[in-house]
């Protein structure tokens, strides 16, 4: 049933409470060529921002991709200021893509990850069509290197990176959700796929230890609880055929969990002590999101693991 617009409006507030995002200017990213487009699909015009360092052409041999799914109410320069990828795709020489969801009224966007999160959830909009047609037309256009496609989110974003591996393990090598979480009910990647989490011990949007979102968030939600943090390694380790116990290292701030698979594919998680809902080692969202744990930089974890385990 369609949503009358008082309601929606509602949603998409809420989703702004959770992830506390706001579109700020990015920095860093001057030595980088930038371009903000639109691509049509499914009878919209969905836009992105993507960013090619400096001196890659397609005379320059093929690049990895990727994907950064801003959290929900963010936007794409939200998503570029807040993980700092711009910076380090200058640096390592990949490209990286922003793309944006989808609203009611612009800018608080949002992904469609089935159980969450607002406006793109009510109307059902496909967004793994999107960044399956996104793949396509960046591929395209760049030398990219189909066995090191990537794509990592915050949040709202990291539920969709879920989705995304799930259903484009065809296209996907790794994922890497931050402060994300599955919902139990995800269907099986016909396709290996490894996978990063990264989440906050102390996150109360979504929930460590599972559940509902704190506070009015949750109006955001179709009411389907989230599995604890450590039941995304679960799934991706079971998908992948790996080891079922989970080996954990106690690094002081920060916890690691591995399940042992089959090289190259991988599966871990890191649990921040100190983190809320926040991008470790980033910037707040907005001055209503909460600090960063310093405990870690996300982005160069993230970096280090795609870096290392391209499509087997």
């Amino acid at each position: 049933m369609r949503a009358k617009p008082s309601i929606t409006l509602l949603l998409i507030a809420s989703v702004y409470q959770i992830v506390g995002c706001r579109a700020q200017p990015a920095e860093g990213v001057e030595t980088s060529s930038a371009q903000q487009t639109t691509l049509r699909h499914g009878g919209r015009d969905r836009s992105y921002v993507v960013r090619v360092p400096s001196g890659i052409s397609r005379e320059s041999g093929q690049v990895p991709l990727v994907i950064v799914l801003h959290g929900g109410g963010g936007n794409a320069r939200n998503a570029e200021s807040m993980t700092g990828f711009t910076v380090k795709a200058e640096a390592e020489r990949f490209i990286v893509v922003y793309p944006e969801g989808t609203s009611r009224r612009a800018p608080l966007l949002t992904w469609n990850a089935g159980h969450c999160c607002g406006y793109a959830m009510e109307q059902r909009v496909d967004d793994i069509g999107f960044i399956s047609a996104l793949i396509d037309e960046l591929s395209a256009k760049h030398r990219i290197d189909r066995k090191r496609v990537y794509v990592t989110g915050m949040s709202n974003g990291a539920m969709m990176a879920h989705r995304v591996g799930v259903e484009l393990s065809d296209k996907v090598a790794a994922i890497a959700p931050v402060v994300g979480a599955v919902f139990g009910d995800e269907a099986r990647p016909r396709s290996r796929v490894s996978a990063i989490m990264i989440n906050g011990m102390l996150d109360e949007s979504v929930p460590y230890r599972g559940g509902s979102s704190g506070g009015r968030g949750r109006q955001a939600w179709d009411g389907t609880p989230t599995r604890p943090a450590l039941d995304q390694a679960r799934f991706w380790a079971e998908a992948n055929g790996c080891e079922a116990t989970l080996r954990a290292q106690d690094r002081g701030a920060y916890l690691i969990g591995r399940h042992e698979c089959a090289s190259p594919i991988d599966v871990a998680i890191y649990s921040v002590k100190d983190n809320g809902h926040a991008w470790p080692g980033g910037k707040r969202g907005s001055r209503l999101g909460d600090t960063p744990s310093t405990s870690i930089n996300a982005t160069d974890v993230i970096w280090e693991f795609f870096r290392v385990h391209p499509k087997p």
